[in-house]
This record gives C-alpha cells, sequence and structure tokens, in this order.
C-alpha cells in the first residue's frame, strides 16, 4: 500500500509524519462523511418521497433560514477553533486552550437563543413572509441553537484530530435519528412534524457528542487554570464570521430567493438538483476535515514546502474522482433525480450547471481553509463578502428572467470567482500553489 502511494504522490510517504497521519485522518474522515453522506442524502431522498415537493421545499427553506442564522449565530468561533487548538496544542498552551473551548461553548449557546427569539419577534410582527406561513418558520428558527451548537462540537473536535467523533454523530446518527422518527409518519410526514423531529434530534447529537469530548478535554485540561484572551480570539473570530456570513449567503441565497419569489415547490425541486451536485465536491470536504488543522500546524512551523507537498497530493487525489462523478451524474441525470419522485427530474438542467462550478471548486483546492488557517482570514473574508454580493446581484437578474436555472447560473459562477480568486491570493501571500494544474505542474 506504501509503495502504490509513493507512486502515485511522486513520494517516499515515510520521509515525513505528514503524510501517514493524512492517510489515516482523511480515510476516518473519507469513511465518516461517505457514509453521513450517503444516510443525509437517503434521508432527503425519503423525506421529498414522504412529503412531497411542496411540504418537502418548504422544510428545506425553513432549515436553510434557520442554518443561515445558525452560523452567523456562531459569530464565527467555530472556525476559530480550527485555528487556535492546534496552535495551543503544539504550543502545550492548555490554559487559553480550556478558556477557548468553555467561553466559545458559552457565547454560542447565548447567541443563538437571542437570535432564536429576536427573529421569532421579527416574523411575529411581519404579515407574510414569501408564500411560506409565518408560523412555520417562527416555529423552526428554534432550529438556530442546536444547529449552532452542533456546528461549534463539530470544529472543536475536529480541531483536536478526533474526526470520528468530530463527524459520525452529525453526519451519521442525525441523519439516521431523522429517517427512524420520519418513518413513523411516511405518507402522513408534514414540513412541521419534519422539523419536530429534526430538532429532537440534534438534542440528542449535541448531547452524547458533549460527553464524548468531556474525556479528551479533561484529559488536557484537567487542574488547569483556565486563561481567558477575547481580544485575541475575537480578532480572529470576527473575520471568520464575516466569511461564514459570506459562505451561507453563498450556499443559501439561491433557496432563500427562490422561495421567497417562486415558492415551496420550485424550492423542492431545486434542491434536489443542488445536494445530488455537492456530491462532486464531496471528497474535498471530506479530506479537509483532517487537512485544515494541519495547514495551521505546518504553517505555524515554518515548514512551507511541507504544506506545498500536502496541498498539492490533495489536489491529485482529489480532481480525477470527481470528475468521473460529475460525469456519471450529469449521464445518469434523470435516474438519479428521479429517486426524489418524478416531478423532480425537471431540475436536470440545474443539476449540471451546478456540477460545473463544484469541478472548479475541486480543481482550484481547498483555498480557502489556506487562507483562513494561514493567517488571511480578513482577506479570505473580503473575497468570499464581494462573492456573495455578486450571489445576491445575479440571482435577483436571473431567477425572475429564468427561474431555478437561473439560480444555478448564478450560483456556479459566483462559486468560480470567488475559487479562482482566492486560488491567486494563495499564491501571491503563502506562496503555495494549490490547484490541479500547478499540482501536476510541480509533479513534473
Amino acid at each position: 500500500m506504501k509503495k502504490w502511494l509513493a507512486q502515485y504522490v511522486g513520494k517516499d510517504v515515510e520521509q515525513t509524519e505528514l503524510f501517514p497521519l493524512l492517510f489515516r485522518g482523511a480515510g476516518v474522515a473519507l469513511a465518516s462523511q461517505l457514509l453521513g453522506a450517503g444516510i443525509s442524502y437517503f434521508t432527503q431522498v425519503l423525506l421529498a418521497r414522504w412529503m412531497g415537493a411542496t411540504d418537502y421545499g418548504t422544510y428545506d427553506y425553513i432549515i436553510a433560514i434557520a442554518t443561515l442564522v445558525g452560523y452567523v449565530a456562531g459569530l464565527g468561533l467555530p472556525n476559530s477553533m480550527l485555528r487556535f487548538i492546534p496552535e495551543y496544542t503544539v504550543k502545550q498552551d492548555w490554559g487559553r486552550l480550556k478558556g477557548l473551548i468553555l467561553s466559545s461553548w458559552g457565547v454560542v449557546l447565548l447567541s443563538s437563543l437571542l437570535l432564536a427569539v429576536v427573529g421569532s419577534t421579527t416574523v411575529a410582527w411581519l404579515s407574510q413572509i414569501s408564500s411560506l406561513p409565518s408560523d412555520s418558520i417562527k416555529f423552526g428558527l428554534w432550529t438556530v441553537p442546536l444547529l449552532a451548537l452542533v456546528r461549534q462540537q463539530l470544529e472543536m473536535t475536529r480541531a483536536s484530530k478526533q474526526i470520528a467523533l468530530a463527524y459520525l454523530p452529525s453526519a451519521v446518527f442525525l441523519p439516521l435519528l431523522v429517517i427512524f422518527g420520519s418513518a413513523y409518519y411516511g405518507q402522513e410526514l408534514t414540513s412541521k412534524l419534519a422539523l419536530i423531529i429534526t430538532m429532537v434530534s440534534l438534542a440528542v447529537v449535541i448531547i452524547a457528542q458533549l460527553w464524548c469530548f468531556k474525556v479528551w478535554f479533561e484529559k488536557k485540561c484537567h487542574a488547569i487554570k483556565s486563561i481567558y484572551v477575547p481580544k485575541e480570539w475575537l480578532a480572529v473570530a470576527f473575520p471568520l464570521l464575516l466569511n461564514d456570513g459570506a459562505h451561507m449567503i453563498l450556499s443559501q441565497t439561491d433557496i432563500l430567493m427562490i422561495g421567497s419569489t417562486l415558492g415551496s415547490f420550485q424550492v423542492g425541486i431545486y434542491t434536489a438538483a443542488l445536494k445530488t451536485s455537492a456530491w462532486v465536491g464531496f471528497i474535498l470536504v471530506a479530506v479537509n476535515a483532517i487537512a485544515a488543522p494541519m495547514f495551521a500546524t505546518l504553517y505555524t512551523q515554518g515548514r512551507l514546502k511541507d504544506l506545498q507537498e500536502l496541498v498539492a497530493n490533495i489536489a491529485r487525489w482529489l480532481f480525477f474522482p470527481a470528475l468521473l462523478i460529475a460525469i456519471a451524474l450529469i449521464i445518469n441525470a434523470d435516474a438519479v433525480l428521479g429517486l426524489f419522485g418524478e416531478e423532480f427530474v425537471a431540475g436536470r438542467w440545474e443539476m449540471t450547471v451546478l456540477i460545473a462550478g463544484q469541478l472548479v471548486n475541486v480543481g482550484a483546492g481547498p483555498v480557502g481553509y489556506i487562507m483562513q488557517m494561514t493567517g488571511y482570514h480578513r482577506q479570505c473574508a473580503y473575497v468570499v463578502c464581494c462573492s456573495a454580493f455578486l450571489n445576491l446581484i445575479l440571482n435577483s437578474i436571473l431567477i425572475p428572467m429564468i427561474g431555478i436555472l437561473g439560480a444555478a447560473i448564478a450560483t456556479a459562477i459566483t462559486m468560480a470567482l470567488w475559487n479562482i480568486w482566492l486560488h491567486q491570493l494563495v499564491v501571491k501571500k503563502i506562496g503555495v500553489q494549490p490547484s490541479i494544474i500547478s499540482a501536476f505542474k510541480l509533479g513534473r
């Protein structure tokens, strides 16, 4: 196996501890997320078949709103875990590590509860929000604290290199709980019942994951006095909040604008196409699960040569599997989308356009994480904010003109733009070339 890997990456994998760690960690992350993505996708298929396009669209529209608000509730602290936990671990600064984990969890809980209250109150004052009932949206906003805490705990455990604990609860157990709860109702399932089942499932995941994380936490920080440096943490967290918010606008604007202008039925059709196209970028997400903290560690240690080697090999490992997945999905579009129900086949062209954007995303490499984990989070936030603004403009123009195909075009163009822009910044600021094209040039 090592011999094959050495031939594949063009290096002796035993020359450094970097690649064995990556292979083990990425293997766990990939297996966990592959299983989780399959179960999650199957969950969406079942929900769509049980509820129909309209109710399924209502459910996804509300979850999109709650997810967006949940990212804001994080105040940038979840992503800052990926920056600070590896740094404090390398330096064995257990006091700051303990203070960061305790304070960030409490802050995320309080801010998410506050936003849920404010959001529910705001919706109550409005007589109508798009074509969806305001009562459902008010109820759905109470998933915000749960979604925010699940993400906070995922990033805490991920940054501590507990990859299985990070991804199995939310990627595998959560959708399984939703399936089992929803199966009880079957064809009688409604969007509100699905929301209740999702909230209960999120609560179970939070409690179980926090209990398991406590073992690692107490081993590192037992009898250690907490050290709090909020200015240091917030100086990194707030730019990451802008970055997170912009990312969420990029990922949710299309769904929110379709829901507010075209209605929940079109949201359902588009969401099926969007979630199916995400399979193309899935491997990049899985490998980033272990690679992101490693970017921070290597950069902190000044090992730029190893960082270049890491990102070049990631590019070579990921692009061709992603390309094969893209081709397979496009060729079998009707059959794949038909799993959701016959009415969802109408989203085949939207799925094709979104797949094109995903290929650019994978081909550019893990540019966003490289920028964030090496101290260039402000520049990354600026790029993503500009892209989010462009995405908003393009969606507002194209959706009224050509419907959900316009949303797909806007999303794909924006995804390609910000990946190319960030790639150029990574090359200029860090001196690392992460794209598939650069990887093959450097491998010669």
